[in-house]
């Protein structure tokens, strides 16, 4: 049996920008029902704040499995006791294998050594997948603590 492992990584390493590069390519393509643009990739990328996801203020993690990059999220601190949960992407290939749940402990963990107490995040009523990732590790609905033209639903969960 195949097994993931996780580990924090800075999210301009080679395999962390294929994944984010993977993970807006799936969801704006979803977004927007047709498959995103190299270039459109590109610019949903530039200023998207992902420096952010590094100590002090967050953390980046990149799952392998059968040691390929096949996973990442991040973390970010929101105020001292909240962090969110963004950016979180398994390769269609690779879900129902274990790898979300054991990235979503991965990056609470994470959360909780930069002092978090609460974990948020939003997400898109199309991106099923994720919500019920979400829902089977434990997040419940939470009043919108965001907004944003991309945002339907909101989730959050004690650490």
């Amino acid at each position: 049996m195949t097994t993931w492992s996780m580990r924090a990584e800075r999210f301009d390493t080679a395999d962390a920008t294929a994944l984010r590069r993977d993970y807006y390519a799936e969801v704006a393509g979803r977004y927007w029902r047709r498959p995103a643009t190299t270039a459109e990739v590109a610019e949903g990328l530039t200023g998207d704040g992902v420096e952010r996801l590094d100590a002090p203020t967050g953390a980046f993690v990149v799952g392998r499995h059968a040691e390929r990059a096949g996973a990442c999220g991040g973390v970010l601190l929101l105020d001292t006791d909240t962090a969110e949960l963004t950016r979180v992407y398994i390769r269609p290939g690779l879900r129902g294998t274990g790898g979300g749940a054991l990235l979503l402990g991965t990056l609470e963990d994470a959360a909780r050594r930069l002092g978090a107490k609460r974990m948020v995040l939003n997400t898109r009523q199309d991106l099923i997948e994720a919500r019920t990732l979400y829902s089977r590790n434990g997040y419940v609905a939470i009043p919108a603590y965001c907004q944003g033209p991309y945002m339907d639903v909101w989730c959050g969960k004690d650490l």
